[in-house]
């Protein structure tokens, strides 16, 4: 047996753990077990397949960001997969709305640049910039894993 699924006390879900770190969780009285492989003994405890918490954990880091995807240069790039700005290959993130003007570092406010590109904008808005948007900045829906997918502006006249 590789591992034992371990509940929390409303029998949600939470991860699985070796069976050493499972025996040490019903020797210390934090876990009963659930079920067990029939006829299988560890010790004074049947051999366990799936253990539940004796208290509920609150699993505060599922549901830190509402769902969504942690912002990283890596991800932002990811979701964009080419410069906002021309379109060549992305090799840094740009801040859409300066942190220097009050912008902040959402997957709302950054997108994907090429160095030129990034330097030419500066920390000024791409209108100031006279630099338009190609792609729509968004967030990434967390079951897509940041697929690249882009939201193509309208072609400003």
């Amino acid at each position: 047996m590789a591992d034992v699924l371990v509940l929390n006390a409303g029998y949600e879900p939470l991860h699985r753990v070796s069976l050493k770190h499972a025996v040490t969780m019903l020797v210390r009285g934090v876990a009963v077990v659930e079920e067990s492989v029939e006829g299988h003994t560890f010790g004074p405890y049947p051999l366990p397949r799936v253990l539940r918490l004796v208290r509920y954990v609150a699993m505060r880091w599922r549901y830190r960001s509402a769902g969504r995807p942690p912002v990283t240069k890596d991800g932002v790039k990811r979701r964009d997969g080419e410069c906002a700005y021309c379109g060549g290959p992305a090799q840094t993130v740009d801040h859409v709305v300066p942190r220097s003007r009050g912008g902040d570092t959402s997957w709302l406010n950054l997108v994907a640049a090429c160095e030129p590109c990034n330097a030419r904008k500066a920390d000024r808005t791409p209108l100031e910039a006279g630099m338009p948007l190609r792609l729509a900045p968004f967030v990434p829906p967390p079951e897509h894993g940041l697929v690249r997918r882009q939201r193509r502006l309208p072609a400003a006249a």
